[in-house]
């Protein structure tokens, strides 16, 4: 079953390849969906896939590359939009 789920990222997230690696792991995990920076200093993702494959990235998104600083994760489960891709976006 495809889930959907939309995840805000606080602390030391932004410059430090967040996005980029998030991307990497997206496709080694092979969920599909976006990252993208927000203007407040947080990251926010779109995930969709399989449950396991989401509940994995969304783990990942706890701990973020090794430069960052993760300090509060938000998630809201969303209804999926088909997603073909996972892109780096804003």
């Amino acid at each position: 079953m495809v889930v959907a789920r939309r995840v805000l990222i606080s602390g030391r997230v932004q410059g430090v390849w967040f996005r980029e690696s998030c991307s990497r792991q997206a496709a080694l995990i092979g969920v599909t969906g976006w990252v993208r920076n927000l203007d407040d200093g947080q990251v926010e993702a779109w995930i969709e896939g399989e449950s396991g494959a989401v509940d994995a990235l969304e783990a990942w998104c706890r701990i973020g590359p090794s430069h960052a600083v993760v300090t509060a994760v938000s998630v809201e489960e969303r209804v999926a939009k088909g997603h073909i891709t996972f892109e780096v976006v804003g």
